[in-house]
């Protein structure tokens, strides 16, 4: 594909999810003229992009809904439920014209919505053309301010028309900051002068940042009467726009109105060069006095952008990079660090000073690249928020129900491979709080609650995790119900009384509904299953807490990354195991009198307090004998301490994480492999995996 064409896909993606936000924000604030100027540059640059590089058929859609939101813009034209409803389909459709899958059919009804909307009023303005469109990556002109120097010199039988000028000129100027000079340069003598006539021109500079197309469509409608000429002169990003600006002189003769040997020739005199060209007749003084005015507005214009915050000109300096080429730097810096590990390890074979000075050098460094390629990855997890208030908005209007979305921490950092995992584990969730969680507002007055429910969605770090919370106020979990369908189903036996937390996680069981009828939305019992499984595909957790009649949380615990970890090297039966460092609370040793005295239990004491511990040895099945002393490597999860009973504790290491071979793919426990210095595989462990597998076995036994 074009690489252009490919850049504006990616861009149009942005565009689009940015027009949703917007458009949902509009909706809670239909007087904030900043939300309409952001939905109307979205939709503009969507368009103006689209017509540039061949995607006509989305420019063409686009402008009518465009024109919409300039009458939103203008005021002639309310913000309504309706009209967000029209823009939200209006950029589904954009999203499938853009994938090649949009209908005709389907962008037809959206545009007869929308002109029986404004009356027909959407399909005013010209149609859009390469011409009069920028590129939306090269237009500075619709995201900042700019100044542009305008010269409207209308033809002789403007007034004939029934044009009035001055109403063009005021129109220019609600665009902005705005200083127009007349020119009666043309003017003839009085006796020579037909009134019916338009002899008078004028000059404007104008420092606007609603882009050039927002100023063509002032002149829409004269376009063809006499000559508009639109020059950029300056703005932020573009190329030529030094400090300082042009001197008077240079102004002029960019302009036309003077050549470069009468320029030369008056500055000879010695005069202020705005005298002198006035006194010789070759400039007006109000062509003077115009130049200035341009002269004046740039400098002001570039002394306030000079003055402007750090933050904006640091994401003016960002750049766009395929994620392809991040993954490629990922896997590179992996393959770095495990040469890193390799020439460490070679180095303090071989006992060289030299040798392992360097080999601390490249260690540092390896170090300092893996933290700063890693950081790169990192993508506020607030990009995924933002699909999630549209989907709360429509599944609430089809269920019924009255329902706010909060959310939090926003700015939460995260890998972009988990964040683009993540989408529909919590698209799932969220969507059982909607059917299942939050009630019907009537049911929600008689118990008391405000009618409107909430879902909360929140995002934070802790430790080297990241914790999202999906919490509702509805009517919580039915302990009774999953436990009388548990034992329906065969997972509990009828007599069994099992601790609220384990109750729950019957939820997550494939199959597993108590939805009494099956729904658009839900009440298959699938689903959860999936979720649990998406999230521990991403090395997470998830767990769920509910009170009765106050709502249910579900809380989901995810590595900051998927591609390397710092782990702790341990062996066991001649093998070498990594159990990742951020679980790891401390080891301690297991003595032969210590398994005496633990009477065949596999619990170690630890500070007063019993750890249960599982053999790493058994549950790998590795054969010979354990060594005399072994070593408890304690981890903290969520369900408490747990050890794993280890040959030796190696130490501590940095772990590229590579995929399972097919081998050992299939082995309970274990979540990757990596590899070592001296070229051998290590396995990750899952410990959280491994606790659970023990937990059942014990079940199966009692």
């Amino acid at each position: 594909m074009d690489p252009h064409r490919e850049a504006y896909l990616l861009e149009a993606q942005e565009l689009l999810a940015e027009l949703e936000t917007g458009l949902l924000e509009l909706e809670e604030a239909a007087g904030d003229a900043e939300l309409v100027g952001r939905v109307f540059r979205a939709l503009h640059t969507i368009k103006g992009s689209g017509a540039m590089f061949g995607f006509d058929e989305v420019a063409a859609f686009t402008h009518e809904v465009e024109n919409a939101f300039d009458r939103v813009r203008s005021g002639t034209l309310a913000v309504s439920r309706e009209l967000v409803d029209i823009g939200l389909g209006a950029k589904d459709h954009v999203r499938a014209l853009l994938a090649g899958s949009g209908e005709p059919r389907t962008g037809e009804d959206v545009l007869e919505r929308l002109r029986a909307l404004t009356g027909g009023g959407a399909e005013e303005g010209a149609a859009p053309s390469q011409a009069s469109e920028g590129a939306a990556g090269s237009d500075p002109e619709a995201a900042a301010d700019a100044t542009y120097r305008i010269r409207w010199k209308p033809g002789p039988g403007l007034f004939a028309t029934g044009t009035n000028p001055l109403v063009l000129l005021d129109e220019l100027r609600a665009l902005g900051s705005c200083r127009v000079v007349a020119q009666t340069g043309d003017v003839p003598a009085l006796d020579a002068l037909d009134p019916q006539e338009c002899r008078l021109y004028w000059d404007v500079i104008l420092t606007t940042g609603r882009g050039r197309d927002a100023i063509e469509d002032v002149f829409l409608f004269v376009s063809g009467e006499g000559e508009v000429r639109i020059d950029l002169i300056d703005a932020a990003g573009v190329s030529g726009c030094e400090a300082d600006y042009k001197r008077l002189g240079e102004i002029l003769v960019e302009r036309g109105d003077l050549s470069v040997e009468e320029m030369r020739a008056a500055l000879a005199e010695q005069k202020r060069f705005g005298e002198i060209v006035a006194d010789k007749g070759l400039v007006s003084p109000s062509q003077v006095e115009s130049a200035l005015a341009e002269q004046q507005a740039v400098r002001q214009a570039r002394q306030a952008r000079q003055t402007q915050a750090p933050s904006e000109g640091e994401a003016a300096s960002s750049i766009r990079v395929p994620s392809e080429k991040l993954d490629r730097l990922v896997d590179l810096v992996g393959e770095l660090v495990i040469a890193q590990a390799r020439l460490t390890q070679t180095a303090n074979t071989r006992a060289d000073p030299a040798l392992v000075a360097i080999a601390e050098d490249l260690e540092r460094l390896a170090s300092e690249l893996r933290d700063n390629t890693l950081n790169i990855r990192m993508v506020p997890i607030g990009t995924t928020f933002g699909r999630f208030r549209r989907l709360v908005r429509d599944l609430s209007a089809e269920l019924g129900k009255e329902i706010d979305l909060v959310t939090d921490g926003a700015e939460t950092e995260l890998d972009k491979t988990v964040i683009e995992r993540l989408g529909d584990p919590l698209v799932h969730l969220i969507r059982n709080c909607l059917d299942h969680g939050i009630e019907a507002p009537e049911v929600r007055a008689a118990a008391g609650k405000p009618r409107r429910g909430t879902v909360r969605l929140s995002a934070a770090h802790e430790g080297a995790s990241v914790v999202l919370a999906i919490a509702d106020d509805g009517r919580g979990l039915d302990a009774e119900a999953i436990r009388a369908k548990a034992v329906e189903k065969g997972l509990l036996s009828p007599d069994a009384r099992p601790p609220e937390r384990e109750l729950f996680d019957l939820v997550f069981a494939p199959g597993f509904s108590t939805a009494k009828a099956v729904t658009g939305v839900s009440g298959r019992g699938v689903g959860m299953d999936v979720v649990r499984r998406a999230i521990e595909a991403l090395r997470g957790t998830v767990e769920l807490a509910s009170r009765p009649g106050r709502g249910t949380s579900v809380t989901v615990r995810l590595p900051l990354t998927l591609a390397i970890i710092e782990g702790l090297l341990v062996g066991v039966g001649g093998e070498r195991y990594v159990v990742p460092l951020s679980l790891v609370e401390e080891c301690v040793e297991l003595a032969q009198a210590d398994r005496v005295r633990a009477r065949g239990r596999s619990t170690v004491e630890v500070r007063g307090h019993l750890v249960p511990y599982v053999r790493l040895r058994e549950w790998f099945g590795a054969g010979g004998r354990p060594p005399e002393i072994e070593q408890v490597v304690v981890v903290r999860l969520e369900e408490g301490r747990f050890g794993f009973v280890v040959d030796g504790v190696i130490g501590q290491h940095q772990t590229v994480i590579k995929p399972l071979g097919r081998m050992v793919r299939e082995v309970e426990g274990l979540s990757g492999a990596t590899i070592l210095g001296d070229g051998a595989v290590a396995l990750i462990l899952d410990p959280p995996r491994i606790v659970q597998g023990v937990e059942e076995a014990a079940r199966r036994a009692a």
